[in-house]
């Protein structure tokens, strides 16, 4: 007990409270370092009012403007990987999604199109520059790249080179009737990317894991010369128009 209360002694308060404020500065976990600097701050507090027969009310306003500063912050980094922040309709996907917290998921969901097609469509023509990012649900994908074709599965991203890097479409891609997909106008992305850093490092994760996979499948067994695909198949791609 004396113990204790020598260190809660008013004059001690500042050295518990700083100790707090370096605790969470050596932790890199933001939660955690929230935490440690807000009781810090309330430790700072306690002080500012019992260190003299009148409380410091310029620090102690100062302090509390920090606080409640800190704990919105705290507070919007919860609520961004809680996931309650996933919406309903499309809680049945997030899983595809694994490097984005909900609150990412979400804001993302937020500029989707969700849909089913309901006949085949061509998404991307190669050397023509995209205005849509898609990511495939549902449904096989055709690829066309120069003389070679092969076949995605559906969980894959579509358009994504010239989302990220601005340049035209490096393959053409068709998708079966049935398919089900998410569809994002590239602007709208960008201006969210630009205006938070890091939902644009979670998508990039995301679109860059994808394209891991990708690369894999396109020099695997699925590759096959243009000239191997049935004439019926290429006749009938080549009457799919985009829309």
């Amino acid at each position: 007990m004396v113990l204790i209360d020598s260190v809660l002694a008013p004059q001690n308060l500042v050295y518990l409270a700083g100790v707090f404020y370096a605790a969470g500065m050596a932790i890199t976990n933001q939660i955690v370092l929230r935490i440690f600097v807000l009781v810090g701050t309330s430790v700072y507090l306690v002080y500012y009012w019992t260190i003299s027969e009148s409380p410091l009310w310029e620090a102690i306003y100062v302090s509390m403007m920090i606080g409640l500063t800190n704990l919105y912050g705290l507070t919007s980094l919860v609520a961004r990987r809680s996931r309650l922040a996933i919406p309903r309709a499309h809680a049945d996907i997030y899983e595809d999604f694994p490097d984005l917290p909900p609150g990412d998921f979400r804001a993302l969901m937020k500029l989707a199109k969700r849909t089913t097609l309901e006949a085949d469509k061509q998404l991307t023509s190669e050397g023509e520059a995209g205005t849509k990012l898609y990511y495939i649900l549902r449904g096989d994908t055709l690829l066309r790249k120069g003389e070679q074709a092969f076949v995605l599965p559906p969980k894959m991203f579509l358009g994504e080179i010239a989302f990220l890097i601005n340049v035209p479409s490096s393959a053409s891609a068709w998708l079966e009737t049935g398919s089900e997909l998410l569809e994002w106008d590239v602007n709208e992305l960008k201006r969210k990317c630009a205006r938070s850093a890091r939902f644009r490092l979670a998508l990039e994760a995301a679109i860059s894991m994808d394209l891991a996979q990708k690369v894999a499948i396109s020099m695997g067994k699925n590759a096959v010369p243009v000239a191997s695909i049935p004439e019926t198949m290429v006749t009938s791609l080549a009457a799919v128009s985009r829309r």
